[in-house]
């Protein structure tokens, strides 16, 4: 009988952040990650990388290295989708695909903002310390992301 705990392999955080999404979508970029997200040392193109094939490599604070693929990119619905293709130290799962999607605020109190929405879908051999880990990273980074922007 198996001890790991069954969990969903998908997740979903949000926020809304204070400022145009023009503002905030100009940060979403992945060789720019580092410019708000205070986990990241440093986010950088991956040389040698076939010309069809936009790799980076995010390097964390904490040593861990990360060479993330965008899969799909529309300036037009405002969105980002990319892969984890390599990880030092290695990953403790299969792999995991994430979108970043942001959407302009057009009415009610928060008009004029920007909803930010961040997703994960994980192989079904995550577990649950894989997803909340996950979930508290994206959480961070997107109350990075609005500071970051606040200060703009």
């Amino acid at each position: 009988m198996s001890t790991s705990i069954p969990t969903s392999t998908s997740l979903t955080e949000s926020t809304v952040i204070p400022a145009p999404l023009a503002q905030v979508w100009h940060l979403i970029k992945l060789p720019d990650f580092h410019t708000f997200w205070s986990k990241l040392e440093k986010s950088e193109h991956v040389k040698g990388a076939s010309p069809e094939t936009d790799v980076v490599q995010w390097t964390f604070k904490d040593g861990t290295v990360l060479d993330v693929k965008q899969e799909e990119h529309s300036t037009i619905d405002h969105y980002i989708t990319y892969s984890v293709i390599a990880s030092t130290p290695a990953l403790t799962y299969s792999s995991v695909i994430s979108t970043i999607r942001c959407f302009a605020v057009t009415s009610g109190p928060n008009e004029g903002q920007t909803f930010v929405q961040w997703s994960a879908h994980f192989s079904s051999d995550a577990d649950a310390g894989v997803i909340e880990d996950a979930r508290f990273k994206r959480k961070e980074a997107l109350a990075d992301l609005a500071a970051v922007v606040r200060k703009k």
